[in-house]
């Protein structure tokens, strides 16, 4: 059943990447990071619309790139100035039929088959789910400036990725309330929580990385190669 959107926001302003090319279009072996990550959805088969929430500025570069690549029918649309602001303006651009909706980072190109098959089936079941890897670092707490005071029980943290995947209107109605309170979230999974819908959690993988440092664009380059 065709009834699952995707909203990619792209509008990522890249301060922590450095560099004159913004980070959702530095090429991996040939490939933009954009359009690795526009792929990963195009040829499902449960996908009915992908929309690209893109900056104002780079709206045509974004909808030549995606058409040389081979996804011309994918709508591309101007972003607002937070990302919650953006996926509001791709939740307006997807068609009535997209029943589900999956939102997921530009720069995340790397994400298994499996796990996005498995956000789309939780979020059937439970309107709400989104992917993640449980804690494996030590957490320490900062008492008095510089100093650390206290290690936090890690037992039931997770680092939170994406896709997000929520039942349409319930994404909608989480943005439509937040706007009304004037409320700013980083994430979707903070807005629906706001509604009292309890988000179901799928794990991720470790290569699931999202390209935010100069870094993660190295280990990116090596999935790359071995893709």
């Amino acid at each position: 059943m065709r009834d699952v959107g995707v909203i990619i926001p792209a509008g990522g302003s890249g301060q922590r990447f450095g560099g004159r090319t913004p980070k959702q279009f530095v090429r991996l072996e040939g490939i933009p990071i954009l359009v690795r990550t526009v792929a990963l959805f195009s040829g499902r088969r449960d996908v009915a619309a992908i929309v690209v929430v893109a900056p104002a500025e780079h709206v045509a570069r974004v909808r030549r790139m995606l058409a040389a690549a081979g996804h011309g029918s994918i709508y591309v649309v101007a972003g607002g100035k937070e990302r919650q602001h953006s996926v509001w303006k791709g939740l307006e651009a997807l068609p009535a039929s997209c029943e589900f909706v999956l939102v997921h980072d530009a720069v995340r190109p790397f994400t298994p088959p499996r796990v996005i098959s498995s956000v789309v089936s939780e979020a059937r079941v439970h309107g709400a789910a989104v992917v993640g890897v449980p804690v494996g670092d030590t957490l320490r707490r900062e008492g008095r400036p510089g100093f650390l005071s206290a290690t936090v029980d890690r037992t039931h943290l997770w680092a939170v990725q994406t896709p997000q995947g929520f039942r349409t209107a319930i994404l909608r109605e989480a943005h439509l309330r937040a706007a009304r309170r004037s409320i700013l979230k980083t994430d979707e999974t903070s807005l629906v929580e706001l509604l009292g819908v309890e988000v179901k959690v799928v794990r991720g993988s470790q290569s699931n990385i999202k390209v935010t440092t100069r870094k993660d664009l190295e280990f990116a380059r090596f999935l790359a190669k071995q893709a």
